[in-house]
């Protein structure tokens, strides 16, 4: 195991400027209800899997690991279903399935903290992962938060451009340390 370090940014948005999500066709979210908790473990699997994430935070590359996480999230104090969707597309003669995720949490300092926001690889370029986040910025607003924040991995430069598209501006440099074991 090699110690390695992962720059990541901490990105910030006022909630009061983020403008209404819209999904394309065929796509719906669904709301949180602990009865899903399995299908946002699995939807974050099937999204985080084989991303570099996966790497900074090893459960995510795990299906039992997604599950534990989502456990986590959903016990936390600050945990806010108002937050925390699925996207799952309506599939014409075929049965629907979950293709994006997002939980918030309220952290200590009353700002919405967005987590493991994650859209399946098939799914990517419609605008999905978007309209997602927006929801989410919707679900802390609505509770009554005026900022919320996220942090991203340097490297994934699709991520940073659509946070920044959104409104988020980077606000600070952290890096994560990580056993990693190469092969």
């Amino acid at each position: 195991m090699v110690l390695t370090y992962f720059k990541r940014y901490r990105m910030e948005i006022d909630l009061r400027r983020a403008p209404a999500p819209e999904l394309p066709p065929g796509y719906r979210f669904v709301g949180w209800d602990p009865s899903l908790l399995a299908l946002h473990a699995d939807t974050k699997y099937r999204s985080f899997h084989s991303e570099i994430d996966a790497n900074v935070f090893p459960c995510l590359g795990e299906s039992e690991g997604c599950q534990r996480l989502m456990q986590e999230i959903s016990r936390k104090e600050g945990f806010l279903p108002a937050a925390t969707w699925l996207v799952v597309h309506d599939r014409p003669g075929a049965a629907s399935r979950a293709c994006g995720t997002v939980q918030g949490i309220r952290d200590r300092s009353g700002q919405g903290a967005i987590q493991n926001l994650g859209i399946v690889p098939q799914h990517r370029g419609l605008g999905l992962g978007s309209a997602l986040l927006l929801q989410a910025l919707d679900g802390f607003r609505r509770s009554g938060l005026q900022r919320a924040f996220l942090e991203v991995t340097a490297q994934n430069d699709g991520a940073i451009r659509l946070y920044r598209r959104l409104g988020f501006r980077k606000a600070r440099t952290v890096f994560k340390a990580v056993e990693v074991a190469y092969t």
